[in-house]
């Protein structure tokens, strides 16, 4: 392209808000039902754990166990694939993780007992983990840094989606054929997706649909170096300690949602398995809205003259915010009342997610990535196994969610801290200085 054309190109790919094309939202909208089919499938024994307590047989301090078995898995699972990833690149990685976690969780269906369960569980464990390093890396690849915010909220609201069809299906399914049927239908749905992914799927610079004006656009930063960044680079710096214990913190909160959500409603209000099914579904529905507001209240302040930092801190502190009346939910009489609370506390996470997932692409270079993410989810699946452990004990000697809920009210606030502490300005990490 001659000089003078190529010029007016790249000023208009720079200028904020001009289009250069949407193939890059599909690849989004790929992400977002990887992570629906993600969370659906771990979200099944959430919401059957009344009924299989009762046909099993099992104690609260054993479905403690049973879950810690699937964040154990996780937080293992986070430090091999984030490498994995990094190492094969996103598309076959991607495909081989979905496939696993997808005949993981069909295996649920052949089980009888709770070590039975805990062995399914910490094989969809391993699998899952592949979810979340590889779409962050996805977003990275795909999107230049002012839009991976959004992006990152929108395909982390199939999370939400995910949590919204599981409680809509599974009730049906397991009234209409048994639970057994559950597990095997909404796991076998996974391997549609990796058909999908496997056709339409390139890395940018190869792919034919995409224009040279979007690919332009999307590389719109700096460039990046290739080299190799060893494990004892990223484990030595400040930063990713601070995201890796911020994680520690705060994702056992959202752990708690999705694994006791249903039997604190069952246990405190008397809700069944035929009345449960649209107040979760609500409660994913307002927290897919609020992933969505934090990607999109950081770009508001960005627009507004803010820099990284401050944009990127005040987002995620009003995400904490909306945490703190996550206290009051064990004390209402309502259980629409005690939905709603849990709705602001889930909304709240979603947009500290997509916040706290979005800084490891903002201040690491693209090969690093999935790795950085692998090792701040392994910190994050960690403290989920150490909480969700403690929470089945806790309610096995009380009966009471009180301690739970005052402790989850008040850990984004806390983890916020952290960051700030570790990474007072957010600034861009020269790996290859360290």
């Amino acid at each position: 392209m001659p000089g003078p054309d190529r010029q007016a190109v790249e000023i208009a790919v720079d200028a904020p808000g001009t289009p250069a094309g949407r193939f890059r939202w599909t690849i989004c909208a790929l992400l977002f039902f990887a992570t629906t089919v993600n969370y659906a499938d771990r979200q099944i024994l959430g919401i059957l754990a009344p009924t299989l307590q009762k046909e099993i047989g099992w104690s609260e301090s054993q479905y403690g166990l049973i879950v810690t078995a699937f964040q154990g898995a996780y937080a293992i699972g986070l430090l091999g694939m984030g490498r994995f990833i990094d190492r094969v690149g996103t598309r076959l990685g991607y495909s081989l993780a979905l496939g696993w976690w997808s005949i993981a969780a069909m295996l649920h269906g052949l089980v009888a007992s709770a070590l039975g369960f805990g062995c399914a569980r910490f094989l969809l464990g391993l699998g899952e983990a592949g979810n979340f390093p590889a779409a962050i890396k996805t977003v990275a690849e795909w999107f230049p840094k002012r839009e991976r915010a959004l992006a990152t909220g929108i395909f982390n609201s199939g999370s939400n989606a995910g949590a919204i069809l599981a409680p809509l299906v599974v009730p049906w399914l397991t009234l209409a054929f048994g639970w057994r049927w559950a597990f095997a239908i909404l796991g076998g749905a996974g391997l549609f997706w990796i058909v999908a992914w496997v056709l339409i799927y390139r890395e940018p610079a190869r792919h034919p649909r995409l224009s040279r004006a979007e690919l332009d656009y999307i590389r719109s930063g700096p460039a990046e170096s290739d080299a190799h960044i060893p494990w004892r680079v990223l484990i030595s710096n400040r930063p990713v300690w601070g995201l890796l214990l911020a994680r520690f913190i705060t994702d056992p909160v959202w752990w708690l949602y999705l694994f006791w959500g249903p039997k604190f409603l069952n246990s405190q209000f008397g809700w069944r398995l035929d009345q449960i099914g649209v107040p979760l579904a609500a409660t994913y529905l307002v927290s897919s809205a609020g992933g969505i507001f934090g990607g999109w209240f950081y770009s508001r302040l960005m627009d507004r003259g803010r820099g990284n930092n401050a944009a990127r801190k005040l987002a995620m502190l009003a995400c904490a915010l909306m945490v703190l009346p996550i206290v009051l939910a064990p004390r209402v009489s309502s259980p629409w009342l005690a939905t709603g609370l849990i709705s602001l506390a889930m909304a709240g996470h979603c947009g500290w997610a997509a916040n706290i997932f979005t800084i490891v692409s903002d201040i690491f270079p693209k090969r690093a990535v999935s790795s950085v993410v692998g090792i701040c989810g392994f910190g994050g699946a960690t403290g989920g196994m150490l909480v969700s452990s403690a929470v089945g004990f806790v309610l096995q000697a009380t009966g009471s969610y009180l301690t739970i809920f005052a402790l989850a009210s008040c850990s984004y606030l806390v983890g916020l801290s952290i960051i700030h502490l570790m990474s007072p300005r957010l600034e861009t990490v020269n790996l290859e200085a360290a």
